[in-house]
């Protein structure tokens, strides 16, 4: 097996990131994503504790059990998924139900399971290797890097939930290669019962729910799932993570029966349209193209469709049916007289895909679709755009993995204001509608204007309230907004619209000048902000979480009785409060559970070699996760710098374990600790010279800045590995759980403090790490 080992542990990386990955998205889709982060926070602490299982328990440790192990991590992998579904926790009573919490439990070691066996696979191969560990080590990270790209791979060519057993295979080719004789048949038939399962389980991956229409196709991949759901004749929706909607109308691509004055939208821009000659018109976050379509009705000479989601505008191009279904009719009631005018027979009407069901309205040679994140879009096009429409644009869904699905996107930061202000023509508009973040975005939208030296930062914008569709609406103006347009812009106000539309800011009567946007405006945020509801303090590209609106005062027995998904919106810490129960856990748990061999006889870390292997092991995760978050701002939000992000770093670090013993140790560390302290300071003017190229030259800007980082990350683990020998083992679980902690810890020092600071901390946390290991007379064995 000796020669084998570097490709066998290759391979076991090759399934556990994917696994990590494609279980983030069934989780985060299925039951919100906050609770998909304390689930797998938690799952991940597996590979920590099966290592120390090996150390603590002598025949656990044997060799020959090495192969079996990989065999039960897959196992666990393939059926993990479906058993969980299959329990089917309510987080909703996690705080006010014992059933709940006991379901989580078992959620968590269910899903710990097949990392709990990949850890002792793991620890073993180091352990009996523990010489060639640079070259182990290697393996282990550029598997994890590759693994990546298998990952998002899998999950769009075969969707995410056959991906989920799909990823078990490389494993089972690792154990073929280590066990022997007739035992080498059980991985390889379990790798066709994988194939074979895949699609069987995929049906069962999902909770069921109660639709708002007719689900007539649906689509999973890495960057979401997607269903759409018949509504009606004319309407459809596009539902995404089960928590975006988009509208699709129906339309039959003939302009010239299309009547403006005959066709009524939700919010209506067309009076700001007509006010331009020509009007430029940018979609931010277009979705199903319903504002696509009033853009072009209401007179829009050139529309940009911009849509984070690349399958989406596919739907809306692409005339393909594949996939699509209508349910099977109910069987005729023997009651019914005739039995066949009641819906009891198969719909006349042929499916007919999104993009012709829309008048292939994205094949107008007026509309330029767009695949980009919006901000990284907006910049390069400066005075561009007369109007910049974002009508129910999100930024909770998870876009990156396991321990970063608190990951936010920049739609909604003060600097982001910034750019769609330098985005606007001289007579522009903005319009931005949310049913949420609106008291935060309009203390960031002054913020803004007082930044760019706007005179009279009140005057450029108003604020509306859209009562019956419970939505809040921002008109921002280049130039200060006179009564007319405010009271015309979205549609003409009168005292008898009053319950469809009115003013919140200037605001309409006493009665609306009471409410929190308006005294936010008249008061400023700061005096507002100890007796809000809701954090309303202005979020910045530092620290973009616009998302968490938690506040601790808000953690009341009353409201930890139901605790719904979207909690945080009205005030509850939910974010906050996973994020300690995690850090709890790990504290209280698995730390002293790291200290058990200590109680054992024989060969024994050292105090300061377990703090070192834990110091790495929080501040490499640390560091991880704030550039898979930071990074987004460069590269986009999207899956590509979660991609490139996490490969680059992965690969670059293998490298540098590869040629650890030719590093310095204090060139190792401080390099280290010197490009996180100057990437703290200088990012910001990185992305303000780098933010405006096109997508594949940030992409090469992210890895080259990435990569030396990566490599002298990659050096220290093997180098503690080199000192410590056949204790390796150990130092690998206390390191697993330190990595659990430094993701855990890093985003509660990010919510607060923003990147930059987490960044300097993880650096002061290499830097101890150093000490740790310049102190060589303290790493002898005992």
């Amino acid at each position: 097996m000796k020669r084998n080992t570097t490709f066998i542990v290759g391979l076991i990386s090759l399934t556990m990131i994917p696994l990590e990955l494609t279980w983030t998205r069934l989780l985060s889709a299925e039951f919100f994503y906050t609770f998909a982060f304390l689930v797998l926070s938690l799952a991940i602490l597996g590979l920590g504790l099966g290592a120390l299982a090996v150390r603590l328990f002598d025949r656990l440790g044997q060799v020959s059990r090495i192969g079996w192990y990989m065999v039960l991590a897959a196992v666990c992998a393939i059926v993990g998924p479906t058993l969980v579904f299959a329990l089917a926790p309510d987080f909703s009573l996690l705080f006010a139900s014992w059933e709940t919490v006991g379901k989580l439990a078992l959620t968590i070691l269910i899903l710990m399971s097949a990392y709990f066996f990949g850890g002792m696979a793991l620890s073993l191969l180091f352990r009996q290797n523990h010489e060639e560990m640079p070259r182990l080590y290697m393996a282990d990270l550029v598997g994890a890097g590759v693994g990546v790209l298998a990952a998002i791979w899998a999950m769009n060519s075969f969707q995410t939930p056959q991906a989920s057993v799909l990823v078990a295979i490389p494993i089972l080719i690792a154990s073929c290669l280590v066990n022997r004789g007739w035992s080498k048949l059980v991985p390889a038939l379990l790798a066709v019962v994988a194939v074979i399962l895949a699609p069987l389980l995929a049906g069962r991956l999902a909770i069921p729910r109660d639709e708002r229409g007719t689900v007539i196709f649906t689509h999973w991949d890495a960057m979401s799932k997607i269903k759409v759901v018949e509504r009606g004749p004319d309407f459809r929706g596009i539902n995404i993570d089960n928590v975006a909607n988009s509208p699709v109308y129906s339309f039959d691509g003939d302009w010239t029966t299309t009547d403006p004055d005959s066709v009524e939208w939700g919010i209506d821009v067309g009076n700001l349209i007509r006010r331009f000659d020509s009007c430029t018109f940018l979609s931010l976050g277009a979705g199903g193209g319903s504002d696509v379509l009033q853009a072009l009705v209401e007179g829009a000479t050139e529309v940009h469709a911009v849509e984070i989601n690349g399958y989406i505008n596919r739907m809306m191009l692409v005339a393909d049916t594949q996939g699509y279904s209508r349910p099977a009719p109910a069987k005729p009631d023997s009651s019914d007289v005739g039995g066949d005018s009641t819906g009891s027979v198969a719909d006349p009407k042929p499916l007919r895909s999104i993009a012709e069901f829309s008048g292939y309205l994205y094949r107008d040679p007026r509309v330029k679709v767009v695949t980009e994140d919006a901000r990284a879009y907006v910049r390069r096009y400066p005075g561009e755009f007369d109007i910049i429409y974002s009508l129910s644009s999100n930024t909770w869904a998870a876009l990156a993995s396991g321990s970063f699905a608190l990951a936010e996107n920049y739609l909604f930061t003060t600097e982001g204001f910034r750019d769609y202000w330098l985005a606007l023509s001289d007579s522009g508009f903005m319009m931005l509608e949310h049913q949420i973040y609106v008291p935060r975005l309009v203390t960031e939208v002054m913020e803004a204007l007082s930044a760019l030296g706007v005179a009279s930062p009140t005057s450029h914008f108003g604020v509306y309230d859209f009562p019956k569709l419970r939505r809040k609406v921002i008109l921002l103006s280049k130039q200060p907004l006179t009564d007319d347009i405010r009271n015309h812009a979205l549609g003409t106000l009168t005292p008898e619209r009053f319950d469809q539309i009115h003013l919140m800011y200037p605001p309409a009567n006493d009665s609306v000048a009471r409410h929190i946007i308006p005294r936010i405006i008249a008061e400023g945020w700061k005096n507002l902000a100890d007796s809000a509801p809701i954090d309303i303090s202005p979020v910045t590209d530092n620290r973009p979480f616009v998302a968490q609106l938690g506040l601790w005062r808000n953690f009341t027995a009353e409201k930890r009785a139901s605790v719904l998904p979207y909690a945080e919106f009205s005030g509850f810490p939910l974010s906050r409060v996973i994020l300690l129960t995690v850090l709890a856990i790990v504290v209280i748990i698995a730390i002293p559970i790291n200290l058990l061999p200590y109680l054992r006889t024989g060969a024994r870390l050292r105090c300061v070699p377990w703090l070192y292997f834990f110091c790495i092991g929080v501040a490499f995760m640390a560091v991880e996760v704030v550039l898979i978050q930071q990074y987004a701002l460069l590269i986009g939000s999207s899956l590509y710098s979660v991609a490139i992000v996490l490969m680059t770093l992965l690969i670059a670090s293998g490298l540098g374990s590869r040629f650890a013993r030719s590093v310095g140790d204090r060139t190792t560390f401080l390099a280290i600790a010197g490009w996180l302290v100057l990437n703290a300071v200088a990012f910001q003017y990185v992305v303000g010279a780098a933010g405006g190229l096109e997508l594949l030259p940030r992409m090469i800007i992210a890895a080259v800045l990435i990569s030396p980082l990566g490599f002298f990350m990659g050096t220290p683990f093997p180098k503690g590995a080199r000192r410590v020998g056949e204790l390796i083992d150990w130092g690998f679980a206390v390191n697993g759980t330190a990595s659990v902690l430094g993701s855990t810890l890093v985003l509660i020092v990010a919510f607060t403090y923003g990147f930059s600071a987490a960044l300097i901390l993880a650096a002061a946390t290499y830097l101890i790490a150093f000490a740790l290991l310049s102190a060589r007379n303290a790493w002898q064995f005992r």
